[in-house]
């Protein structure tokens, strides 16, 4: 049986505790080197004591790397991460855990200081050292940890009965909810987290997140939600270019911090590359003239020591661009009274569900109520074994799962897999498809098993995207995505004209995306009356079904549904206006890197003249001011609202 380990950290310098003898995590200037290549460079930083950290970065920067050189599972060429003398380190092994033993037996043996203990107390017969043993029972709480054990196992998703059933007997995803129940439960002195919720649903994240804002001691966590960091930690150690850099605050904290700090790096490129014009031309100009050589040369040696600033450049790997499909006429899919299951096994009933063109829809529930199936109802593959489902003859379908991403075959490249997708299409329109999702130059012609976890996540939606469909059926589709990569889709998704039903554990992509939730639950799928801070009250709450607003008469009834009609019709507004606004965005940038820098404008910039680009640049600022005016009305209405 493999799962979480603690481990207890060698003798360090005593610098590692504060004062008030608090445990302290120092990473002293950890390098390593795979593959020839340098993924941490000297990185260094001291960890506040009792800090929650959330670690972050773009995908490959080695952020997974740096967690395992503190783990001990990773030697670093130089360098090391240093702990007090006697602290317990906490990481889940990549292996989940198997075998015949139970979910709350496992977690129970994870606190193995208690497991010892109570062996002992059941053998030992010396009077004196049974009463040491009961002395440090008590000390470690040991006679409530069963309840412990039970409420950590029910917060990620374990009923009684699955408690008790054998560890063989559960998916890789939930044999991980176990390690993750028996780390917690081991209480260690440094809890690293990578990446958590990845086999997590909501309302397991809610769960967690609750936990870890009362955990009293210090938390590593490796995360790319932006709601789950903003709402647990209170630090961000950003991992770039090999070097990490600790911030104040959560992640929203992070995001102004660096903004600012990219303005001011832009601003710095600009003027030097004004500077480095102006020696060019000197240089240029005097180094043949025996009165001002030297001066030349001086200059020379002056544009030999000033070192480049990194350019601020555009990040394929954050390309999402669905096309848009033909209109057809609302609805897209009825159900009426459906009944969806597998083989003779209902799994929901009662299905009664309209979606139209424009609907944003949001599926919640637990994992195993039923998301997936509703899903697959939707997608039109599986049919209803009773009921009704009516859905337009011409409407397209693209349907995402994690599945797809693990079933691309790894031997080919993306345009192999693109160009059998789009049988019978030019080559043209195959490239123009790959190039909305980042897949343009030699990246079209990488071996897919080459590609990182979110570049594969981003073809399998280029696939199931190549002939515009009128509806997007997105189950988990940021579970290899970084956060800025998060940010991107969101934002695709707001600006796509089609429908889109959404699964999802990210809060910030169902708040950003969604204006309808629908809540799988007890065999059935209804509306979820409410925000989803007020699903996020009842998941917490314990409930074990929502309250019921139920309108007193049909003149209530008709005002509820005209306000849930006006209040879809402001997030459109809203929706529309950030689309908008990060197009705009887009452009302005694109402009003013042409200005300052004119060998890096793309070919349609760079054949207009400066007035052009001042012109083109003003107008652009005029529609953006306002875009940012409509979504400030429409977000003002809705809050009104």
């Amino acid at each position: 049986m493999a799962g979480p380990f603690c481990l207890a950290a060698p003798p360090v310098t005593p610098g590692l505790q504060n004062a008030n003898g608090a445990r302290m995590l120092n990473l002293n200037g950890i390098t390593v080197r795979l593959g020839g290549r340098t993924i941490l460079d000297r990185a260094s930083a001291a960890l506040p004591p009792g800090s929650r950290v959330g670690l972050i970065g773009r995908n490959g920067t080695g952020k997974s790397t740096l967690v395992r050189v503190i783990a001990r599972q990773l030697e670093a060429d130089e360098g090391a991460a240093e702990m007090p003398r006697g602290s317990r380190l906490g990481y889940i092994a990549q292996e989940a855990p198997s075998g015949t033993a139970t979910p709350f037996d496992t977690v129970l043996e994870a606190d193995t200081e208690r497991a010892t203990l109570m062996v002992a107390s059941e053998t030992e017969t010396d009077p004196d050292k049974l009463g040491d043993i009961y002395e440090r029972l008590i000390a470690i709480d040991a006679y409530t940890a069963p309840a412990r054990a039970a409420t950590i196992l029910k917060g990620l998703g374990f009923d009684e009965e699955m408690q008790g059933r054998p560890l063989d007997s559960f998916s890789g995803g939930w044999k991980m909810r176990v390690a993750l129940a028996a780390l917690l439960f081991s209480a260690p002195d440094v809890l690293l987290l990578d990446e958590p919720s990845n086999h997590l649903d909501l309302e397991a994240v809610m769960w967690l997140e609750d936990f870890l804002k009362s955990y009293r001691a210090t938390i590593l966590l490796v995360s790319h939600e932006r709601d789950f960091l903003n709402n647990v930690v209170d630090h961000i150690l950003h991992l770039q270019g090999g070097k990490v850099t600790l911030y104040v605050g959560g992640y929203d904290s992070f995001e102004r911090q660096r903004a600012e700090r990219m303005a001011q790096l832009a601003a710095a490129k600009a003027n030097q590359d004004v500077q480095r014009a102006k020696l060019q031309d000197y240089i240029a100009r005097n180094s043949a003239r025996a009165s001002t050589a030297k001066q030349a040369q001086s200059r020379q040696k002056m544009l030999a020591k000033m070192q480049p600033i990194a350019e601020l450049a555009n990040d394929p790997s954050l390309s999402f661009d669905f096309p848009d499909p033909d209109e057809l006429r609302p609805p897209l899919i009825t159900l009426d009274m459906a009944t969806v299951g597998y083989a003779e096994t209902p799994i929901l009933k009662r299905l009664n569900l309209r979606l139209d063109p424009d609907d944003r829809v949001a599926l919640l529930g637990r994992n195993g109520n039923g998301k997936t199936t509703l899903a697959r109802l939707l997608a039109a593959q599986l049919a209803p074994m009773d009921g009704e489902m009516n859905a337009s003859g011409k409407m397209r379908v693209g349907y995402f799962t994690q599945y797809q991403v693990e079933e691309l075959d790894a031997t080919d490249t993306p345009l192999e897999h693109m160009t059998r997708t789009m049988r019978g299409a030019s080559p043209a329109a195959v490239r123009a498809q790959l190039g909305r999702f980042g897949f343009s130059g030699d990246k079209a012609t990488t071996l897919v098993g080459k590609l990182s976890g979110g570049e594969r996540a981003r073809l399998a939606l280029a696939l199931i995207t190549r002939d515009a469909p009128h509806m997007l059926i997105l189950d988990e589709p940021t579970n290899h995505l970084d956060v800025d990569a998060r940010e991107a889709l969101v934002q695709a998704l707001n600006g796509y004209k089609g429908a889109v039903v959404l699964v999802s554990h990210d809060r910030h992509m169902l708040e950003m995306t969604a204006d309808r939730l629908v809540l799988v639950d007890q065999g059935t799928a209804r509306e979820f009356d409410g925000t989803l801070d007020d699903y996020i009250a009842f998941v917490l709450s314990g409930d074990s079904k929502p309250a019921e607003s139920k309108p007193a008469n049909k003149a209530d009834r008709k005002a509820s549904a005209a306000y849930k009609e006006a209040e879809k019709a402001r997030k459109k507004l809203i929706r529309e206006a950030e689309a908008e606004t990060a197009k705009l965005t887009a452009e302005l940038t694109e402009i003013d890197r042409a200005m300052f820098d004119p060998s890096t404008a793309t070919p349609a910039l760079a054949k207009l003249t400066m007035s052009d680009l001042m012109k083109r640049r003003a107008a652009l600022q005029d529609q953006l001011e306002a875009a940012e005016t409509r979504w400030m009305e429409a977000s003002e209405a809705l809050e009104a609202a």
